[in-house]
């Protein structure tokens, strides 16, 4: 018969004796030997116990709290592992982007350029070809004859000004400056001026895509500023498989994109205006041979489009010819 309380009875059935713990504690004579009744005694007793009984308790917190703590760091490190692979994935997924397509050129047709127009800008509006010249004291807005280059209209600009990019919006041509931080506003027909407004910065190309005004100033960034208030509205930045493209020069809008030349590159940029990344490059090496070109400044630069006729104009600085192209035969860059 097995006795609660007994060394085998504790080991083996603890459903019997639920009250007798793993390790009785058995106090010495002297410790219970206290002045008082039995109940100060036994009340006594039990505070000593359960004393006693704190200390073993402490340390089994102390020794669950080890594996915690471990378990704790392991999580964290196990996470900081989960969003490096992340940021890997992200940037490995950028390296990745589709490759812009190229663009070769076909000559439609030439025509005449004023060899003495430092091109800066140039729109088509409804059959009539704006350009806008740069350089100190030679700057101009003027009206063109395709046909013939045949100059039809044109303002000088204060001395003070180095002219450059223009678009016409609405009833209006707008110029910019090139480090005044102007620019200047005219009556489409009359070219007479009637307003400006001031911008941060550089000013170099202009267009728009029927909303909002897109401005280059030199830089991999595009600014889109409200047409009425002038504001910047957004920032593009322009990319092409992962590396910014600088030198954001003279810019039309195309269909859906917008056409950049890169100042001093014999190709122009189609950009994606929601993502910035460059769609496509039209390549326009040896399209004006450079015995033909004054000096190592006379470079592509003016883009213009005729929306209706989807007929696509290229000029450059000083150049001696206007050209009509069509995009044939493209191909993945490598």
């Amino acid at each position: 018969m097995e006795v609660c309380g007994s060394k085998d009875s504790r080991t083996e059935s603890r459903e019997r004796c639920p009250s007798v713990p793993d390790e009785p504690a058995r106090e010495p004579a002297n410790a219970d030997a206290i002045d008082g009744s039995d109940g100060d005694r036994r009340a006594e007793i039990a505070m000593k116990r359960a004393k006693r009984n704190d200390k073993p308790a402490q340390n089994v917190e102390r020794e669950e709290a080890k594996p915690m703590r471990k378990h704790w760091w392991r999580s964290l490190t196990v996470w900081c592992l989960m969003g490096t692979g992340a940021v890997a994935g992200t940037l490995w997924a950028l390296n990745r982007e589709t490759p812009p397509v190229i663009y070769d050129a076909e000559v439609v047709n030439v025509f005449p350029h004023d060899t003495s127009a430092y091109s800066q800008g140039l729109v088509f509006d409804n059959g009539t070809l704006y350009e806008g010249t740069g350089q100190y004291g030679e700057s101009t807005l003027r009206k063109v004859r395709l046909e013939t280059g045949e100059v039809l209209q044109m303002v000088k600009l204060n001395q003070k000004y180095f002219g450059e990019g223009i678009t016409v919006w609405e009833d209006r041509v707008i110029q910019l400056t090139w480090v005044n931080g102007v620019a200047l506003v005219y009556d489409k027909t009359s070219l007479k001026q009637n307003g400006r407004f001031s911008y941060s910065g550089q000013g170099w190309g202009l267009t728009h895509d029927g909303r909002n005004l897109i401005m280059s100033d030199g830089s991999s960034t595009l600014r889109f500023l409200n047409p009425r208030t002038f504001d910047v509205v957004r920032r593009l930045q322009v990319r092409s498989e992962g590396r910014r493209i600088r030198d954001l020069n003279e810019l039309e809008y195309v269909g859906d994109q917008i056409f950049a030349n890169i100042w001093h590159q014999d190709r122009i940029a189609c950009i994606s205006p929601q993502s910035g990344e460059v769609t496509a490059w039209i390549n326009l090496e040896g399209l004006l041979p450079d015995q033909e070109r004054v000096d190592a400044e006379a470079v592509l630069n003016g883009i213009a489009y005729d929306s209706q006729a989807r007929r696509l104009f290229v000029t450059g600085k000083n150049w001696p010819k206007l050209f009509e192209i069509r995009l044939k035969t493209h191909r993945e860059s490598n």
